[in-house]
């Protein structure tokens, strides 16, 4: 019995000094995943944000608009020669940040959907979708410009190595994001009184 107790007494001191142990290393990898992971806006874009938490129409806007600014500088840095060095790479890097803007589009338009919302509040977030799926419309037309830009500028051919694959996700996220916008907006039509009617 003395020999169990001792035993015991062993594994509970063995536990309790590599808890320390453990606790470092997960500190360790959490500070190093959150110094890698880049986040696609600004501190005033944030701010602005939160300024607007509880109005989806606005948040939706925003969002929009920051999309939007990643694009522009893209299509700006394309057409100067003088930002032909590294600009493979800041295509990229604007691509991936435009991307992950659209992620937030999708989960703002979940959270939203799965709201019950005031008349008010529904009819802002029915804007928003509308809001969505015009800009969707422009975005869509602007990669493709850029896609066929690599067949027609040999420039652009050169740096596609750099953004190929972004390029690809930044399609389907817009993709996903306008279907999404269509499937809510449908929903919303059915909800509403002059669709129950019909």
């Amino acid at each position: 019995m003395k020999m169990f107790h001792a035993n015991q007494s062993a594994h509970v001191t063995t536990a309790r000094a590599a808890r320390p142990l453990a606790l470092l290393l997960l500190l360790l990898l959490s500070v190093s995943a959150a110094a890698k992971k880049h986040d696609p806006l600004t501190e005033a874009e944030t701010d602005q944000l939160r300024e607007v938490a509880m109005e989806p129409q606005k948040r939706l806007q925003l969002y929009i608009k920051f999309a939007d600014v990643r694009l522009t500088e893209m299509d700006r840095i394309r057409s100067d020669p003088k930002e032909a060095q590294g600009r493979g790479q800041r295509i990229h890097d604007l691509l991936e940040d435009f991307t992950a803007i659209l992620d937030e589009i999708n989960d703002n338009l979940d959270q939203y959907q799965g709201r019950p919302l005031d008349k008010d509040l529904k009819k802002e977030f029915r804007k928003g979708l509308k809001e969505v799926l015009e800009a969707g419309a422009k975005w869509d037309a602007r990669l493709a410009s850029l896609k066929s830009a690599v067949a027609s500028d040999p420039q652009t051919k050169k740096e596609f190595a750099d953004f190929r694959y972004v390029l690809q996700d930044a399609e389907e996220a817009l993709k996903s994001t306008v279907d999404m916008a269509k499937e809510y907006s449908e929903t919303k039509d059915a909800e509403s009184p002059a669709g129950k009617k019909k």
